[in-house]
């Protein structure tokens, strides 16, 4: 339940934040990294209960946030997260490899959906979008590849 409130409250955070200070997209780029992984985390503990953690930080957002902000964030949300489930359903890869892999297709989609929508072109936000939620993923690619090579080999 952690990772579901952690993920829901993080969506909730930066569309607010986006919405009371989009000044700053650069920062709240950087930061959509990490609900990158924590949804990730939610959709391999919960399955598809992740779309009820992404409906209910959606509906807190229309309330608290710009309502373009909201739909710029769900549109993308529904399109990367296909990515997500497809990668997830097709491959038999080990967990860190499908948690790299969603990402590196879903990852461009929801940056080009998401800044697209609310009409910012600056390359600069998008590269630092796009390499903040590469390079948590990959944090925890390389983790988690460390804590396999470190289990004992069954007998």
């Amino acid at each position: 339940m952690l990772w579901a409130a952690a993920y829901m409250g993080s969506v909730i955070a930066i569309n607010y934040a986006f919405s009371l200070a989009p000044h700053l997209d650069l920062v709240w780029s950087c930061w959509v990294g990490l609900i990158f992984i924590l949804r990730d985390m939610v959709q391999v503990r919960f399955g598809h209960g992740s779309l009820l953690a992404m409906g209910a930080g959606t509906v807190v957002s229309y309330l608290l946030a710009d309502p373009m902000v909201a739909t710029a964030s769900v549109l993308a949300f529904a399109v990367s997260e296909t990515i997500d489930w497809l990668v997830f359903t097709i491959t038999r890869r080990p967990l860190r490899d499908r948690l790299w892999l969603s990402a590196a297709l879903s990852v461009p989609a929801d940056t080009a959906i998401f800044f697209g929508l609310l009409d910012i072109w600056e390359p600069t936000v998008w590269t630092a979008s796009a390499a903040s939620k590469l390079a948590g993923v990959t944090v925890v690619w390389v983790l988690m590849r460390v804590r396999a090579a470190r289990a004992p080999m069954p007998a």
